[in-house]
């Protein structure tokens, strides 16, 4: 099975996870500025919401992606407890790219919220949740 995992991260709060799920399924995590250069079976794409919405950079590495995806994996962290898998799935299905139901989201610190997560306990979440949909 041929995975690609694709992150974007601000604080560098999706970034862990990015990290944690690259250790657990064994493929290198990269940044949405890398494109995906050959087919997938599995896209894990991580975001964080900015503003009700996705960084412009989610958007472009979507809107460009020329590949055969077979499904996308959504992964997310949040000062404000809310999913990007809505926004995600959007521009993915504009690309006919189908959304996986299975998501992994957790809060994320930014400011004076959430210190110190993502936790060891939300990468070990993760890690555990990645390798349970590759299996």
């Amino acid at each position: 099975m041929k995975l690609a995992i694709r992150y974007y991260s601000r604080g560098g709060n999706t970034k862990r996870l990015a990290e944690a799920i690259s250790s657990a399924v064994g493929v290198e995590a990269k940044p949405v500025s890398q494109p995906l250069t050959e087919d997938v079976d599995i896209l894990f794409l991580g975001s964080s919401p900015y503003a009700f919405d996705v960084d412009d950079e989610v958007k472009k590495f979507i809107s460009g992606i020329t590949v055969s995806v077979g499904k996308a994996v959504n992964f997310s962290t949040s000062a404000s407890l809310r999913s990007t898998k809505k926004y995600v799935e959007k521009l993915l299905a504009a690309k006919n790219i189908p959304m996986s139901d299975e998501e992994f989201s957790c809060p994320g610190s930014f400011a004076f919220l959430h210190k110190g997560r993502p936790n060891e306990t939300d990468l070990t979440s993760a890690a555990t949740f990645a390798k349970k949909l590759i299996s």
